[in-house]
């Protein structure tokens, strides 16, 4: 029996996603998970990202409950980290303005996530599952 993967603290786990750029937003389209990468940056409101999607991806996260998660795994030997948010999202600028700024990039949606719980994990190096 493998050992359970260490949880890391909050504040570790914001310290690790000041480190990284590019993570995963999750949400749901009709009642189907769906998983987009984007970039993204942390500050005092929460997690900002910037990603394609247009309207699509409005209806779908504005005012929902999604997770962010960003991580960093060794090519190597498979050792790193994985850090998920959950929290409520608010589009905050889209293409062709509206309720949103603009964002000033074609078909890019900007969305904030409020972190309501932040939950990270430490990865053992090891190349098999």
């Amino acid at each position: 029996m493998k050992p359970e993967l260490p949880w890391l603290g909050e504040q570790r786990c914001l310290a690790l996603l000041e480190s990284t750029s590019v993570g995963r937003v999750v949400y749901t389209v009709g009642a189907l998970p769906a998983v987009l990468p984007a970039r993204f940056r942390l500050d005092e409101h929460g997690v900002t990202l910037r990603a394609d999607g247009g309207a699509a991806l409005v209806r779908a996260v504005d005012g929902s409950l999604v997770a962010f998660e960003a991580d960093e795994v060794s090519a190597v030997d498979g050792s790193g980290w994985s850090v998920t948010v959950l929290g409520p999202a608010r589009v905050i600028a889209q293409p062709g303005g509206g309720p949103a700024e603009r964002t000033g990039h074609s078909g890019q949606v900007v969305i904030r996530i409020h972190p309501e719980l932040v939950t990270g994990r430490t990865l053992h190096g090891s190349r098999t599952p």
